[in-house]
């Protein structure tokens, strides 16, 4: 009998656990791993979702919220979706 042991740890799920507003459609992003990074979502806001968030004064409308960075609309990004952009500070 062969038996396989999966091993979880905390670091397999990224989280999103600080976000403040740098400028433009840049926000600085601190994950639970220790990465601290400044991210431009510029490019990324495609979609019916994200269009209310090309008005600068919605994008800085944000907030923390299960564990990744999210708008009054409901628009959202996956953390890992975030961490895996370059950093651009």
């Amino acid at each position: 009998m062969v038996c396989h042991k999966l091993v979880f740890s905390m670091d397999m799920f990224v989280e999103v656990i600080k976000a403040e507003y740098v400028d433009g459609y840049r926000i600085r992003l601190w994950f639970n791993n220790n990465v601290n990074k400044v991210v431009d979502l510029k490019s990324s806001l495609k979609g019916i979702v994200f269009e209310p968030l090309k008005d600068l004064n919605f994008f800085k409308r944000f907030s923390v919220k299960y564990n990744t960075v999210e708008w009054e609309n409901g628009a959202d990004f996956a953390p890992e979706y975030l961490l895996a952009l370059p950093n651009v500070s």
